[in-house]
């Protein structure tokens, strides 16, 4: 059994608060350890947050120990008050099933399902807790809570003081719901470590207690740290919005970009959190990083790191392509062209029904928004700043044609080293 596990999370910075420092590290020690952690489907795809706790999991079972997966199906019905200001709005349970699913193909792709004794599980909440009745709820779990203890909790203390509302019994019930998860999950798994984020402490905590009232077992918890920026930003969010795993709402390209402008002071600390890259190298980057930090060596590992790990070799390879062609020497032909339009989504772009319907080009750099006026746009053509393609434009009077088409639809326009428009010909 691998005992350095928990080392190598206290050199990551990824333990925030323990039950029991001294019986987590025993418990790790001495057998293939089971441990969970639960994740509410609130929305139809996990973000870049989720990825700190899926990898804890990675590196608890690469460590030798089994990881569940809790999907809360159930739960996601109720609402978590934890951090949260005001009530959550209820989704129907249609709509809760299909996030359970869209959650249950991503968290896939992070775990190994197979080991015959460290193998992962995924389970859903609602298995048990949507045939609890009303009496059964309030004799088998509900009698082991004082509302004295569950008022004290930060997640209500919170709430209760706010004239909109405070807080409603539904929410108010959540961190007991999350305790008969933590007590299932002992008594059918054997499962004695939940982990999860350092704001779900008081009702990690609250499954510790009704563990050892039911079933006179000894259980953990340990939480890991809530992840912000330097300047303390909430992590994740960038002006378009928040980061996504499915690549359908944060393309490939996108997802590697958030990583590679990361603040440079979140560089080091970001590999640590989110790659599986040994310590040994982090402290180099660490260093070359701190020496040349104009180098971006850490930036760029980070990116591609975190990248493989979602998407795989083949979207990142694709991704680099796009970086080379666009902010290198490579072609742009040789971008796919989903790939192309992600690079450039931020930049400002035209369509056109047709190329017969396109104006003249010094008429199109104006319309997108590249030159302020057609003799701006002749004036910087005849000096050499403006690219078709990559391509530098010796012409002012050039017309568009098929020849300057990408995958015979894109065309990409550049003045001087950074500015990017689209070109869209939809037939």
């Amino acid at each position: 059994m691998n005992s350095d596990i928990h080392d190598d999370l206290s050199w990551r910075e990824l333990i925030f608060q323990e039950s029991d420092t001294d019986g987590i590290k025993r418990l790790l020690s001495e057998a293939p350890a089971t441990l969970y952690c639960g994740f509410d489907p609130t929305a139809d795809s996990l973000h870049v947050g989720s990825l700190v706790p899926l990898l804890v999991l990675r590196r608890f079972q690469l460590a030798g120990h089994r990881p569940l997966v809790l999907l809360g199906g159930a739960t996601g019905l109720i609402g978590d008050p934890s951090g949260k200001s005001a009530e959550r709005n209820l989704n129907d349970k249609e709509v809760v099933d299909g996030y359970v699913e869209r959650f249950r193909g991503q968290v896939s792709q992070f775990l190994d399902f197979s080991a015959k004794e460290t193998g992962a599980r995924i389970v859903n909440n609602y298995d048990w807790i949507g045939s609890l009745s009303t009496i059964g709820y309030l004799r088998e779990v509900g009698k082991h809570f004082t509302v004295n203890w569950m008022l004290a909790k930060d997640s209500v203390q919170s709430r209760l003081g706010r004239e909109a509302g405070g807080i409603s019994y539904t929410e108010f019930s959540y961190m007991i719901l999350q305790a008969f998860d933590f007590y299932h999950l002992a008594k059918t798994h054997g499962c004695r470590l939940q982990i999860g984020g350092s704001d779900q402490w008081g009702n990690m905590t609250a499954g510790i207690d009704l563990i050892r009232k039911k079933l006179s077992t000894q259980a953990y918890v340990q939480t890991l740290p809530l992840v912000t920026t330097a300047e303390g930003k909430k992590f994740g969010k960038t002006e378009a919005g928040a980061i996504w795993l499915d690549p359908k709402r944060t393309s490939p390209y996108a997802f590697y970009q958030f990583w590679l402008n990361v603040d440079d002071r979140d560089a080091v600390r970001y590999l640590k959190f989110f790659t599986f890259v040994s310590r040994e190298e982090i402290d180099a980057l660490a260093q070359s990083h701190a020496e040349r930090p104009d180098q971006r060596h850490a930036h760029r590992r980070l990116a591609q790191e975190v990248t493989l790990l979602l998407h795989g070799q083949t979207e990142l390879d694709k991704v680099l392509r796009a970086s080379e062609a666009l902010f290198g020497a490579g072609e742009l032909t040789e971008t796919d062209p989903e790939t192309l339009e992600a690079a450039v989504a931020s930049a400002p772009s035209v369509s056109f029904p047709a190329l017969d319907a396109v104006p003249d080009l010094l008429q199109v750099l104006v319309d997108v928004g590249l030159m302020s006026s057609r003799s701006e746009a002749r004036k910087a053509i005849t000096s050499g700043g403006v690219y078709i393609n990559n391509v530098r434009l010796a012409q002012p009077d050039h017309r568009l044609t098929t020849n300057d088409l990408l995958h015979g639809r894109l065309i990409i326009l550049r003045k001087g080293k950074k500015n990017y428009a689209l070109v869209r010909i939809q037939a």
